[in-house]
């Protein structure tokens, strides 16, 4: 009775057992054979169209398929998905580092397949993301060049002999991104608080301009504006006609006098003259932003008011960003605390 009693348990168990392993392996073939049937390039064109357009900007799917263009459908876009390998994407990318582009583009195209590669996971079309085991090239990070305080004093004496003063001197003060400043609509502008408001920015796609609301939560900030850069605001308002040819950008504070936006190209290219013949070094005009905090920072702006006026993270990120400024932070710090203690010492006793 013992025997015939163990032994349906015992055959029920195995029965069980193979059910669970037929089943797995079913899923896994399916996996495997659904994602061999299609290529790396039909998958990609899946994936933009139904992933990623629905959720991000224009801009940033244009920045998507520019990039796998470019990078990854020559070398891997014939592939079948589910052959690809680790060593695939490897050796693309060394590639490209072999071609002279910057660790940045790698890291950057790397993160892009990477985020496709994991969908198709999640769509079961691959038992594993082949760019989990891959190792892009380390960032460099370049040197920051920024203006001294006296030569921020020059670039702005030189700058306000041309009509590009008024956005460069916004742009020197305040910190804000190219894209942003150059979306700033007299309506930002709170002449009573004297702060402007940053809610949006501009880029042109497909040769027409686009205004879009900021990125990130924390990019909608308020920045408090120096008293001479109302008063230049106040003077270029009053002097400028609202031109309506444009009926988005009637209204910006900086514009072209055909009452478009100012091209941040062109503005570039502009300020480089500018630096030129004040007889400055050759940066950036993103480098205008990096200027900003830098000189906030030397006198002893709160890291924590210098990070929200810049729109960043938390400040950890911009302390680690301005960390050449540190040094000179720490050493007014060691002799204001020296002085207050020695200056206690001296009257207690």
């Amino acid at each position: 009775h013992r025997d015939l009693h163990s032994f349906p348990t015992r055959r029920s168990s195995d029965l069980a057992q193979a059910y669970l392993t037929r089943k797995l392996r079913e899923r896994d073939l399916g996996r495997d054979l659904e994602g061999a049937q299609i290529t790396l390039n039909e998958y990609l064109d899946r994936w933009l169209e139904t992933a990623v357009k629905p959720r991000v900007r224009e801009k940033t799917c244009q920045d998507y398929e520019g990039m796998l263009r470019r990078y990854v459908r020559p070398n891997l876009g014939e592939r079948v998905l589910a052959a690809l390998r680790p060593l695939d994407l490897q050796t693309t990318y060394q590639q490209m580092i072999e071609r002279g582009l910057s660790a940045r583009t790698v890291r950057y195209t790397h993160v892009v397949l990477r985020s496709a590669l994991r969908q198709a996971l999640q769509w079961h079309l691959l038992l594993e993301n082949p760019a989990d085991g891959v190792k892009p090239p380390q960032q460099v990070r370049s040197e920051m060049r920024v203006l001294s305080a006296w030569q921020a004093r020059t670039f702005l004496r030189t700058a306000q002999t041309t009509r590009y003063g008024p956005v460069l001197a916004v742009a020197l003060t305040t910190g804000m991104r190219p894209s942003e400043y150059l979306a700033l609509k007299w309506q930002d502008i709170d002449w009573a608080r004297q702060t402007v408001s940053v809610v949006r920015s501009v880029r042109k796609l497909n040769g027409r301009w686009s205004f879009t609301d900021t990125k990130r939560s924390r990019s909608r900030r308020v920045i408090k504006l120096q008293n001479w850069i109302v008063a230049l605001l106040r003077d270029l308002h009053t002097t400028t006609s609202a031109n309506n040819s444009c009926s988005e950008a009637f209204d910006l504070v900086f514009k072209t006098v055909w009452g478009e936006p100012i091209n941040s190209d062109s503005l570039a290219k502009h300020f480089k003259s500018i630096l030129e013949v004040a007889g400055l070094p050759r940066i950036r005009l993103y480098d205008l932003r990096h200027t900003a905090a830098t000189l906030a920072l030397a006198v002893g702006v709160p890291p924590k008011v210098v990070s929200e006026q810049l729109g960043h993270a938390s400040a950890a990120f911009t302390l680690d960003t301005y960390a050449h400024v540190l040094p000179h932070m720490q050493d007014e710090a060691t002799a204001k605390v020296e002085a207050m203690l020695f200056e206690q010492r001296s009257r207690g006793g």
